[in-house]
């Protein structure tokens, strides 16, 4: 029996960097951002009997060991572990998009694979245990430089305002009108850098500067944009909406680019210049910086113009969707289990 999940790509508007522990448990931290459409498939197949080893892993590599611990690819081995689960298993990994590229992946992946555990186990796990138990595995046991945006956005999926203090944790969906929600579709769009990174590595400098309360300011800024970016979307001017709303997301970035020297480059500020240069309503960089998608909202007339300056290839259209991680069963691909 073919078992798959299916777990969401996140865009994060404004905010990011405010919901590391290292910043929440001081000062109220918040993220204002959607899951988009794209995502992170993970299928499973129980091994056959006579295979030689009992795990089948298939990602950028191929692994067949015989125990969880043998097993080299870090998130799966912790998950496994966490779950104690050694039945025999085939594991196949796709993704729409390139990981290490500031759309969540790790973190879309870890919510997905504990997801298809669950489920193979005959467990229903809630959306705030999974949210909970990605970030378990990720910050406690793999020890990863992450916060705890990109598993709240692969659990929960939405546009949605989240919020941190300490132990609190909200959500707040955006209400957003249905002629501005296609304005905001139509107008999204990520240019790819060419760039991979480690994210953990990237945010060294900037953990080290929220630690040491040298960003604070910035980071404050950030919450303040997160509620301004609600009151933009949940207007009832499209074009208003889009043209206030690309002001915050430039806002953010300029702001963003404050929290490390790692976070931008030459390259990436190049990118974001012809951007703007060409029509752009704003612009920022994806994820933790050095690298990536630029995220752009801008009309038809620019995508167009960024997409002749930038490659097919390294242009890609975007829309936010609704749900979170989930599975899909049995090779149905049409019945999908929310």
């Amino acid at each position: 029996m073919l078992t798959m999940s299916r777990s969401p790509l996140r865009v994060s508007f404004v905010g990011g960097g405010t919901d590391y522990p290292q910043y929440f448990n001081q000062f109220p931290g918040a993220v204002l951002g959607s899951t988009i459409d794209k995502y992170i498939f993970i299928a499973t197949l129980p091994m056959v009997g006579y295979a030689e080893k009992r795990f089948r892993i298939t990602y950028k590599t191929v692994e067949a060991v015989d125990t969880v611990d043998e097993i080299k690819h870090n998130a799966i081995r912790a998950v496994l572990k966490e779950f104690n689960y050694d039945r025999p298993l085939n594991i196949a990994i796709l993704s729409d998009l390139p990981g290490n590229s500031g759309l969540g992946s790790s973190s879309s992946f870890t919510v997905g694979f504990i997801r298809l555990i669950s489920s193979l186990m005959g467990k229903d796990i809630t959306k705030f245990d999974l949210m909970k138990k990605a970030v378990y595995i990720e910050q406690t046991v793999l020890r990863e430089r992450v916060g705890i945006q990109d598993q709240t956005h692969a659990a929960f999926g939405g546009l949605n305002h989240y919020t941190f203090q300490g132990d609190n944790f909200s959500i707040h969906p955006v209400r957003m009108q249905t002629d501005c929600r296609e304005a905001l579709n139509e107008s999204l769009c990520l240019i790819y850098t060419g760039m991979q990174r480690s994210a953990s590595t990237v945010l060294e400098e900037q953990i080290r500067n929220t630690d040491e309360s040298r960003v604070s300011r910035e980071l404050s800024h950030m919450v303040t944009l997160c509620t301004e970016g609600v009151k933009v979307l949940e207007g009832n001017r499209p074009d208003a909406m889009l043209k206030d709303m690309g002001a915050l997301l430039s806002e953010g970035w300029a702001t963003k680019r404050k929290l490390s020297s790692t976070i931008s480059n030459g390259s990436i500020d190049e990118i974001y210049q012809a951007g703007m240069a060409a029509g752009a309503y704003g612009g920022k960089l994806c994820g933790a910086g050095a690298g990536g998608f630029f995220l752009f909202l801008a009309n038809k007339d620019t995508q167009k113009k960024l997409c002749e300056r930038f490659g097919e290839n390294n242009f890609v259209r975007i829309g936010t969707v609704d749900d979170g991680a989930m599975i899909i069963r049995t090779g149905q691909v049409g019945e999908l289990h929310g």
